[in-house]
């Protein structure tokens, strides 16, 4: 019978310790999220360009740059003008999806053909 105690006793020491590294977890990521948020200095895009280097386009007040960025360095490129960014209509619905959407996309739960003949479509016009 003491075992069977013992063993409950861990049990919930081991789901409430769970439980606080879930909460903590979560604080912490709220608290650097809003760290970041009202700053003037927003990253809208990036693109990998190699194993190590990316090119960003990066909004700095009003202002829009193309920055290439590495492990080693940060260089500008350009400015790039606010009428030259595509606006994000659904443009990256496949990152805004959950891990849900993507686990039965990736068992074969759902259709993909029809992205497959609007991209085929878009492309002829």
């Amino acid at each position: 019978m003491n075992s069977v105690a013992q063993f409950i006793t861990v049990l919930l020491i081991f789901i409430m310790v769970l439980a606080v590294t879930y909460l903590v977890t979560r604080w912490i990521g709220n608290f650097q999220k809003s760290q970041g948020m009202g700053s003037s200095i927003e990253v809208i895009e990036t693109a990998r360009i190699s194993q190590n280097a990316y090119v960003q386009i990066v909004r700095i007040g009003q202002r829009y740059v193309a920055l290439s960025v590495s492990k080693e360095n940060v260089a500008y490129i350009c400015d790039v003008p606010k009428e030259d960014i595509a606006s994000d209509n659904g443009m990256n619905a496949a990152y805004d999806t959950g891990f849900g959407a993507i686990l039965d996309k990736l068992r074969g739960k759902t259709d993909t053909t029809g992205d497959c003949e609007d991209m085929e479509s878009r492309q002829d016009e």
